[in-house]
Formats: structure tokens, sequence, C-alpha cells
């Protein structure tokens, strides 16, 4: 065994092998800091490259890939507040509060340190249970896994400030979202009003530019300045360091927690940041901080997204089960090279386990290196103007959300899902419970179906079931145990009754409608189709009528909104700066992205940041060159207008 080991360490480190190990890296590092592309896009892009090259080597560039997009994603969620990739969405509810607090270095070398450690951790993760994982995947069932779906919906007891009745309607609410399309069990559709578009649902890309990147950008623009308030930047690099350092026991325990929901499949990262960070707040006692800049906030989900890249590749190693989307993307990729995963890769190719073993820690720690190195030179972005930076950060949104599904419908989901971002930031509905939701809702619903087809309710009484069920009770309980201490992660301030009582009335009945329509729409189909969002909607239903409720019979209390800016606002408040965002995708769907960006971007410049002509050429000139050479490099289309229908145009224009 120690000859394997060390026979695959010595084969990797040679000049060629070790060359494209750095190239898969730096390109995860590109992939990483721009937001919404992910190890997916990146993955998709080495594939067409591995073709006849020496399988050691084109293992080693697609593994370098994937061990340094969740490092590197942190740069957009900690300096920007976009998430980088589903996996960072939990980093951006401490890291953004600290860059606009000045501290910006403290948050990424924080996040940069866990994440080495989360890599480091889900290598020797895979390395010790190589041999003893099968028997205990092996375990979990349709039953265990819709209960570990119900284990990451319980979270919301911790992100929903203390107000249980609203984190279970936000999380009811992204659920009714990702219900829409197909059902599960039996294919018939749902909530998709008859169009192609919604037949397949909505991406998860999406939603989570639209309830996240969208309401932070808005109001970053609101406060005229830069992110960070015109304090220094540089201070704080060996502060993050010795911030994991004292936290080493959170570190480790968020790192488990990534390593074992990463090697189940169908559960996968999109969620293990939340429940990490869920994990960090009911074990402290101190909860004040957490939503405004504490930095477990940041070493939590960072340790736990870099570990479940370990984890993943449990099942896809062992079983050919991928454990996530960039895993299917790697499994493609070694069937290519000629490697079949199975119980060989613990046997016959134990060679090949062990490479990329060694893959994934190695491009863990160059990964953390080349990030540190520019990180002084990337978190100077938060000392410019966001005025100046904001129109780049609607250029690459909109097209990393195009390219979801390549339709100009997908920038119009992205509207539509910004507006209801807007109106949940500042009200104080969890958006982090939303997006819990929306990312475990088709698993659980799947699941659901199948542990009742396979052992009826019986399923209930099987012992590992009942495992899960104790954890999430306790995890319900914890959040719960001190509720009147708990953070808002959206924000808290009071304010009086008579002026801010209305708005929220009227966001809630059209919460109302919304879980009414879920109901009428399940009770339209057959009973394996209906049940799951009849029991969502009207869940969802009965929560807001508690909010409601509580809301008519008194003040509203703290920590029930975020008035922290609408309560004293002097301004118009985000609506002009979304009317500016709703222009820019009429504009596509008329010219066409390219040009529409062209203009959009120099009546933006002039009006909104006011920056001098040559200025506003210069600007759109650099931004005009980055996305063609993105979309070259990429491969990537444009989305297309009416323009484009009636009249032949050359490239970029088509």
């Amino acid at each position: 065994m120690t000859d394997v080991i060390f026979s695959a360490l010595l084969g990797l480190l040679t000049i060629e092998r070790f060359a494209f190990m750095l190239l898969g890296v730096s390109v995860g590092l590109v992939i990483g800091v721009l937001p919404g592309l992910g190890g997916i896009a990146g993955l998709s892009l080495l594939l067409p490259f591995i073709y006849g090259m020496d399988p050691v080597a084109a293992i080693a560039m697609l593994i370098g890939l994937v061990a340094v997009v969740p490092t590197a994603d942190t740069f957009s969620s900690v300096l920007m507040g976009i998430p980088g990739s589903s996996a960072s969405q939990a980093t951006v509810l401490d890291g953004f509060p600290l860059a606009k607090q000045g501290e910006a270095a403290r948050a990424l070398s924080a996040a940069f340190f866990a994440s080495m450690f989360g890599g480091l951790f889900g290598a020797l993760v895979l390395t010790g249970a190589v041999l003893a994982a099968r028997p205990i995947i092996l375990m979990f069932g349709s039953a265990e896994l819709f209960m570990l779906t119900l284990f990451g919906l319980s979270t919301v007891a911790a992100l929903s400030g203390g107000n249980l009745a609203k984190g279970i309607a936000a999380a009811c609410l992204g659920l009714a979202f990702g219900m829409i399309g197909a059902a599960p069990a039996t294919g018939e559709y749902r909530m998709d009003f008859d169009t192609l578009y919604l037949s397949d649902g909505i991406a998860l890309v999406i939603v989570g530019l639209g309830i996240f990147a969208l309401p932070e950008m808005f109001d970053l623009l609101r406060n005229g300045g830069s992110i960070a308030e015109g304090q220094k930047l540089g201070k704080g690099w060996f502060q993050g360091l010795r911030d994991v350092v004292r936290n080493w026991w959170l570190s480790l325990r968020c790192a488990g927690i990534g390593a074992l929901i990463g090697a189940i499949p169908g559960i996968g990262g999109s969620v293990v940041d939340w429940i990490a960070y869920s994990h960090a707040m009911q074990t402290t006692k101190d909860k004040s901080g957490y939503g405004k800049g504490d930095i477990r906030g940041v070493i939590a989900p960072e340790s736990a997204n870099n570990a479940t890249q370990g984890g993943a590749l449990l099942p896809t190693l062992l079983f050919g089960i991928p454990g996530s989307g960039s895993m299917a993307i790697f499994l493609a990729g070694m069937i290519l090279i000629g490697i079949q995963p199975g119980p060989a890769m613990a046997d016959r190719n134990l060679d090949v386990t062990y490479t990329i073993i060694w893959s994934l820690a190695i491009a863990n720690v160059l990964g953390t290196a080349l990030c540190i190195i520019l990180a002084p030179q990337i978190s100077r972005l938060t000392l410019i103007r966001y005025s100046l930076i904001a129109p780049f950060m609607v250029m690459v949104i909109c097209f990393a959300a195009f390219q979801a599904s390549r339709s100009f419908w997908d920038l119009v989901a992205l509207l539509a899902v910004g507006v209801l971002g807007v109106f949940m930031r500042r009200f104080g509905w969890s958006r982090p419970a939303f997006l819990i939701g929306f990312v475990l809702s088709l698993g659980a619903e799947r699941y659901l179906y199948q542990a009742v087809q396979f052992s009826g309710l019986e399923f209930l009484t099987r012992p590992l079931v009942l495992v899960i069920l104790a954890l999430t009770l306790l995890s319900l309980w914890a959040g719960l145990r001190k509720s009147s201490a708990a953070v808002n992660t959206e924000g808290s301030v009071e304010t009086s009754r008579a002026e801010r009582m209305w708005p929220q009335i009227a966001f809630g009945a059209f919460l109302l409608a919304i879980f009414g329509f879920v109901v009428l729409e399940g009770l339209k189909n057959s009973y394996l189709a209906m049940l799951f969002p009849v029991i969502v909607g009207s869940l969802g239903f009965a929560m807001v009528l508690l909010v409601m409720a509580a809301q008519l019979r008194g003040p509203v209390k703290a920590g029930t909104a975020n008035f922290d800016t609408e309560a004293n606002a002097t301004d118009r408040g985000p609506w002009p700066f979304l009317l500016w965002f709703t222009a820019f995708i009429a504009g596509v769907a008329v010219v066409g992205f390219f040009a529409a960006l062209i203009v959009w971007f120099v009546v933006f410049l002039t009006v909104v940041a006011r920056t001098r002509p040559l200025t506003t050429v210069l600007l759109t000139a650099v931004a005009c060159g980055f996305i063609l050479v993105l979309a070259s490099f990429l491969n990537l289309v444009f989305p297309g207008g009416l323009l484009q229908e009636m009249v032949r145009l050359p490239w970029p224009f088509r």
C-alpha cells in the first residue's frame, strides 16, 4: 500500500504532469473569480483537450481545476457580494460586510487558509475511506437521502433570525420555485404556464445571482461610494491566518460536514456551505455578529466547500455515481481517457485513485498560494467607486445567467428573481432559507416518492433514518434555543408600525397568492405529482398567515426587517437602479447583447457614474474586449434580439 501511495506521488511530480496540473489550477482560478460560471463550466472547457493525453496528466489538470474553484470563487463573494459559485453563497453573508468595513484582506486570508485546510482534509478523508467507503455509501437509500434533505432544510431555524415562521415560509417559497417544470415522479408539468422555457425549471445560477447578487449591487449603488467605504486595505493577512488557527475546531468540524455531505450523491456542494454556516451559528453563544462581519461566518463555509470535493470523489470513483455536477463532468473525462470508475478503483486501479488524491492535495496548496499572491491586487477593487464596477458586474451576471440554457428568457427570469430578492431583503425574509429550499426541492420530492414506493411509511422506522431525524430535531432545537438573540442575516433595526407595516402586509399577501397558486397547480395533477406541491404550498401559506398575524398585532420588532437603509432613506431606494437593469435587458431583447452592452455602458457611465468622455470610451472598450475574449475562449454565445432575427450580422453582433 505504501509503495502505491509514493509511486503515485512520484509519477505525478514529473515536469510535464506538474505543468498540466498548474494549467488546471490557473484555469480554475480564472473560472472561480468570474461569478456564476463554476466548476462545471471550467471542466467542460478542458474536456475537449484531454483526448489522447497521458491519463495521469489529464487527471492532474482536471483535479487542479476542481480543487481551486471553491477557493477562487471567494474573491467575488467577499469583494462584491456576488457568489462566485453555488458553493460560496454563504460566504457572502459575513465576507462581504467585512469587505465593506475595510477588512477584505482578513476575510480573504481566512477564507483561503480555511479552504486549503478543508481541501487537505477532504484528500485525507478520501485516502482513508477508499477501502471502507463502499459499505457505508450503500447504507444510504432513498429514505435516508430524503431525511438528509430534511436535515438541510432544518438549517432555516438558524438562518431566519429566530423567526421560524418566516424561515419556513422562505424555505417553502424556494421549494415552490424548485418544483417548476416536470414532476420527478410522473413527468407531469406544473407551474410552467405552458411555456417551453419553464418546462425544465429555473437554473440554480439564475436563482443564486438574482436572489443575492442583484439586491446587493443595487444597495451599493445607492450608497454611491466604494465597497470598502474608503478604508485602507492590505491589513489583516496574518490576522486571517490567526483566525483560522484560533477556530481550528470549527474548521475541522465543518470540513467533516463537507466531506460527509459531498460523499452523498444528490446532495452536492450547493447546500453544504449553508449547513456549515448554520452549524457555526448554532454552536456559538454570541450570534449577534453573524451576518454583519463575523469571521467565523467565513471560516465555516469555506472549510466545508473545499472538503466537499474529496467527499464527492468517493461515489464518483467507487460506483461511477457523480456526487455533484462537477463530478459528472469529471466522470466523463475519466471515461474519455480510458479509466472506468467502479470498485476496481479500490483494487486494480488503486494507483490511479492515489494519483487523484495527491492531485487534490497539491492543487489545493497551489491554488491557495496563487490566491494569496494575487489577492492584494484584486482586493483593490473594493476601493474603486462602485458605480464604475457595477456595469461590469451587470455584464458578467447577465452573460453568466444566459449560459444556463442560452435562452433570452434566462435574463427575464434573472430580473424576476432579482425583484423578489430586493423585496425579501427589504422585509427581512431569509434569502438563505429560500436558496436552501430551491436547491433541495427536486431531490426532496424524488427521494420521498421513492421511499414511499419502496417501503411505504415504514421507511420512517429504519435505523439510519431515525439517526438523521434525531440530528434534524437537534438542529432545530439548537437554532431555536436562543431565538431572542438569534441573528437576522438580512439586517435589523427598530421601526414604527404605522409607517412600515402595510408594505410588509402587501408583500405577505403576494406570497399568499404564490402559495395558493402552488396548491391549485398541484391539485390539477395525479396523486404522486400533487402530493409535494400541496404539502409545501399549504405549509408556506400557513406560515405566511402566522407572520402577517404577528405583524398586525403589534409593532414591527427588531430583527424582522431590513430597514437600516429604508427607514431613514432620503433617496428613491433601489428602484432607479432596477430600472437601469431592466433597460439593459430590454436593449438585449431589441438589438442583442453586444450592441446593447455598448450603448448601455456609455449611457450608464455618463449619467450615473458621471465619467469623462475619454474614461467612458476606455471603460466601454475594456468591457467589450473582456467579454469578447471570454466568449471566444469558453466557446460561449451572446443573447440575440429582434435585430438578429431580421438581419444577418457579423460576429459578435449576431
